[in-house]
């Protein structure tokens, strides 16, 4: 593997030493690594961050490959997930593969019971079919806060997010200021992978996945919330399918400073 030689720039640090980036510095970065294997982004943020950087994984495909890549990289990387409670069954057992292929420990993150208990009791326990309003309140308790205490004190996260995956990530940069989470730094390094990467990476190692991909959900996230897709839809048809595609975010991937809101 090549050598970036990449070093950060000279940016304010919080109070823990973490690097800071403006937006034209997160670009020029970008820039700087729009060549770069993921391996090596990954590379210099391990040595940028330290143990301030965290890979988030919801255990889908490209997560499957994120994780791989990092905990290759350093066993002992942090690698956090959020458990909303609703997840489908296939989503717990192909997290129990990833403990056992890598030994990771994950970090699990949960709604916090004061939050979730007073909402389904006020609202049911399937109010996101209700309203986009009680939706976005549901992913509110059962993700966004979760990802809050998750990214807290960190420096950096890792994602797997890809430009293919959808019309609002097609500008998906490298490099992101997360305006959202106190101006962390967010890095995408499968930003320019396709699908055909993804399998292509996933068949290679021989890595875990979601069983769900094989029949017919290309994206996974809460079981209430997700179908499988008909040829020719759109990968995201199946999340949030009974919303227009412009209200169809979560919350987890906004503030960025890109426009990028699609969960």
């Amino acid at each position: 593997m090549a050598t970036l030689n990449m070093t950060t720039p000279d940016v304010p640090t919080d109070r823990e030493g973490s690097p800071r980036l403006t937006l034209s510095e997160a670009a020029s970065l970008s820039e700087r690594l729009a060549a770069a294997e993921a391996e090596e982004i990954l590379v210099w943020a391990m040595e940028t961050f330290g143990r301030h950087l965290v890979v988030a994984s919801s255990f889908g495909a490209e997560d499957m490959v994120l994780m791989d890549l990092a905990l290759r990289l350093d066993p002992l990387a942090r690698v956090f997930t959020i458990d909303t409670g609703r997840l489908p069954e296939e989503t717990y057992a192909v997290m129990d593969a990833a403990r056992e292929r890598w030994g990771v420990a994950l970090e699990v993150h949960a709604p916090r019971p004061e939050a979730l208990e007073p909402l389904v009791r006020e609202r049911g326990m399937n109010l996101f079919y209700r309203s986009v309003a009680d939706r976005k309140a549901c992913c509110h308790v059962r993700k966004v806060e979760p990802l809050q205490r998750a990214l807290a004190g960190a420096g950096a996260w890792a994602t797997g997010l890809r430009r293919g995956q959808a019309v609002t990530r097609s500008a998906l940069p490298v490099v992101q200021v997360d305006y959202a989470h106190g101006g962390i730094v967010k890095l995408n390094p499968l930003a320019a992978w396709s699908e055909e990467d993804v399998w292509r990476a996933i068949r290679e190692r021989d890595l875990p996945y979601n069983a769900l991909h094989d029949r017919g959900f290309p994206s996974i996230g809460c079981a209430p919330c997700t179908r499988a897709v008909q040829p020719g839809e759109d990968v995201r048809a199946g999340r949030w399918w009974w919303e227009t595609p412009e209200t169809k975010e979560c919350g987890l991937h906004v503030g960025d400073g890109t426009g990028s809101t699609a969960a």
